[in-house]
């Protein structure tokens, strides 16, 4: 054993230990956080124009602050993209974080000197809750690789500005860049397939003992280093390929490749980072769910989902959530935001401690007959059958058929890129179908009065989705494929690459 991975264990123990103190409180830590943030940004231009100074309480404040997505909040955040000063948080941010996803355009997420330091504290606190709790120290000393984007930034207006993994990136602890690839050169790389020939390059000699990154992306780079290494499989490539660490999507749908890939099953860690905040980690390989972090700067209030999108939803803060509810996920943050819908949906699996499961996008959702089918509704669908079936998914994203061009009744329509194809995919559809009208009682009444037709699987040619997101300038980094669009965008991007 060497000598980090010895030091890990009791570091790790008495990390684990600080931790329980909010853990076993973490109603308490979360009063404790808005009336800290309230306070700090009592001044700013948004803390005078929404009355920080009465807000007593979190009833005050829900008075006093609506919920807003990004554009809501646009007029502040373009002013401290120009440069000003205590707009929504004291001075300049440390940093802006530009995101883009596949559907909308790029949006500036401040970052604070406040709120970098958890960013940071999260992903080693993943780590050592790990080692802590299996006493598994191998993947130490070995190699590491995180595929994230370019650490590159521009400045603008005294802010230095780049994608959040390219932020972090340039502040990983120097105890942890001896072991730490890709090089820096690599990283810099924008175009994604040649970044991942170079990555590839500079690791497939390596020991690699941990890797980390989106799921979609990371099987990109088993797949090339499977194709450098005469197709060997990644276990014979990395024989001490100990742990992965992933985020940003559900890893379900890429579990059985990724494994099939690697050859063995291992540990792995799911983690919650999102350039607003790291809002959760996994914390248990024997636990179901991801711990909310509490004690890290932010606010969380929740809106049950189906009332989302009524003129006065419900604000929940976290000692009123209820187990097994769908919730829009809503921050203040010490870096600024306020009310901020995040866009995504959790659902709490526990309350001792609080734990959380992604369940989707607010905006992912299919309703065009009112049967709000959500990402994890079809996510459990397509896998519970193919999993039985023993069919392969590489990647899938589902659209609404509202007219038929065959004149029949609307319908759902699945475009999927299988690693293995059902035998019979007419019986595989079917079943999917029946699966669904299971978990959703609203899609069940649809099919069952004859306002929808079962659903349509489309079975796509293979990189069908990897070529796609080429197309739209989205291949690699921190992009993902929405498993539901609420129009047909995507659907008819997609339609020139399905099997006739």
């Amino acid at each position: 054993m060497g000598l980090k991975a010895a030091l890990s264990k009791p570091i790790a123990a008495f990390i684990v230990g600080r931790m329980e103190k909010w853990k076993n409180n973490a109603v308490k830590a979360q009063q404790d956080t808005l009336t800290d943030i309230l306070a700090y940004a009592k001044y700013t231009a948004f803390g005078k124009d929404h009355h920080f100074a009465a807000i007593k309480n979190y009833e005050d404040f829900k008075k006093q602050v609506p919920v807003r997505d990004y554009e809501g909040l646009r007029t502040y955040i373009d002013r401290i993209v120009a440069g000003e000063a205590d707009v929504m948080w004291k001075g300049k941010p440390a940093y802006i974080a530009k995101t883009s996803g596949t559907t909308s355009g790029a949006k500036y997420i401040p970052i604070s000197k406040e709120s970098m330091p958890e960013h940071l504290k999260a992903a080693r606190n993943a780590l050592l809750t790990y080692i802590h709790e299996t006493g598994n120290t191998d993947f130490v000393n070995g190699k590491m690789i995180f595929l994230q984007g370019s650490p590159l930034m521009d400045l603008k207006n005294g802010i230095k500005i780049g994608r959040l993994s390219g932020i972090v990136a340039n502040l990983v602890p120097a105890y942890l860049q001896k072991n730490r690839l890709p090089s820096y050169a690599t990283n810099c790389i924008e175009d994604w397939e040649e970044k991942i020939e170079a990555i590839v390059a500079e690791t497939i000699n390596q020991d690699m003992t941990l890797i980390s990154g989106i799921p979609p992306w990371v099987q990109m780079y088993f797949d090339k280093l499977i194709e450098k290494s005469n197709g060997k499989q990644i276990k014979a490539v990395f024989p001490n390929f100990k742990l992965f660490v992933y985020g940003g999507v559900n890893y379900e749908p890429y579990r059985a490749k990724i494994e099939a890939s690697i050859g063995k099953t291992i540990d792995a860690i799911e983690t919650y980072p999102a350039s607003e905040g790291f809002i959760a980690y996994q914390d248990s390989q024997r636990e179901k769910g991801l711990l909310l972090l509490a004690d890290a700067g932010m606010f969380y209030e929740f809106i049950p989902a189906d009332e989302y999108y009524n003129d006065h939803p419900t604000r929940l803060s976290l000692g009123e959530i209820e187990l097994g509810v769908n919730y829009a996920l809503i921050l203040s943050t010490n870096a600024g935001l306020w009310g901020y819908s995040i866009g995504d949906t959790v659902k709490f699996v526990s309350k001792a401690p609080y734990r959380i499961m992604v369940t989707g996008r607010i905006k992912h959702f299919i309703s065009a007959f009112g049967e709000h089918v959500i990402g994890e509704e079809v996510e459990h669908a397509l896998l519970s059958v193919a999993n039985v079936e023993g069919v392969g998914i590489t990647e899938f994203t589902v659209a609404p058929q509202v007219i038929d061009p065959e004149g029949g009744l609307p319908y759902h329509e699945w475009f999927v890129e299988f690693t293995n194809a059902p035998k019979d995919l007419a019986a595989f559809s079917a079943k999917v179908d029946e699966a669904l009208q299971k978990k959703n009682i609203y899609y069940f009444d649809l099919i069952e009065g004859k306002i929808l037709q079962p659903l349509v699987i489309r079975t796509l040619q293979k990189d069908a989705f990897v070529n796609f997101m080429r197309a739209e300038g989205k291949l690699g980094g921190q992009n993902k494929v929405p498993r539901l669009s609420n129009d047909r965008k995507i659907a008819e991007s997609l339609s020139s690459y399905t099997i006739k």
